[in-house]
């Protein structure tokens, strides 16, 4: 039997690059948090898969392109020594179109337990939103809140920094 992978799994607005209130799918509007890089670098060490899971709705709604969003993620990825191992999105919106991808639905992370061999009982997500946490629940996955809303049950965190103290802990 072949061991199984441990991954984090990372929402991205809010997480890896700050949330502006609105959709984030300019380059130049696309900044990366404090500490993000560097954390990243302690995770993977540890030697953790690192899997982005970004709903990003504005393409159904048709106010930007699946190309911005990939643009957006070179940046990232050229930020963090490209240390990322895949970088999902949903691109639906319940008011377009339906997607088993779409958090708090599963499908991302169920397609990257799949595709890395991970034990989800080995990993965790890292998200902004209760949405992200329920995709995380759904298939076995730990969660941790970045932001200012306190969740009974859940370690809540100022950034991500904080939630890889947590995970390195662990």
């Amino acid at each position: 039997m072949t061991t199984k992978n441990k991954a984090v799994f990372l929402d991205r607005d809010g997480v890896l690059n700050e949330e502006i209130g609105t959709y984030v799918w300019q380059p130049e509007n696309f900044v990366i948090c404090p500490g993000v890089p560097e954390s990243l670098a302690r995770l993977k060490a540890a030697g953790y898969y690192l899997i982005v899971v970004t709903n990003q709705a504005g393409i159904a709604k048709g106010l930007y392109t699946a190309a911005e969003v990939r643009a957006c993620h070179a940046k990232l990825q050229a930020a963090c020594g490209g240390l990322l191992d895949a970088l999902y999105f949903a691109d639906a919106h319940p008011s377009v179109s339906e997607s088993i991808l779409r958090k708090p639905n599963s499908g991302m992370l169920e397609k990257a337990i799949a595709r890395f061999n991970l034990d989800p009982a080995k990993c965790w997500i890292v998200g902004d939103r209760l949405r992200d946490m329920e995709a995380g629940t759904a298939v076995g996955v730990r969660g941790i809140l970045v932001g200012e809303e306190e969740v009974e049950f859940l370690p809540c965190v100022a950034d991500l920094r904080a939630a890889t103290d947590i995970i390195l802990a662990v």
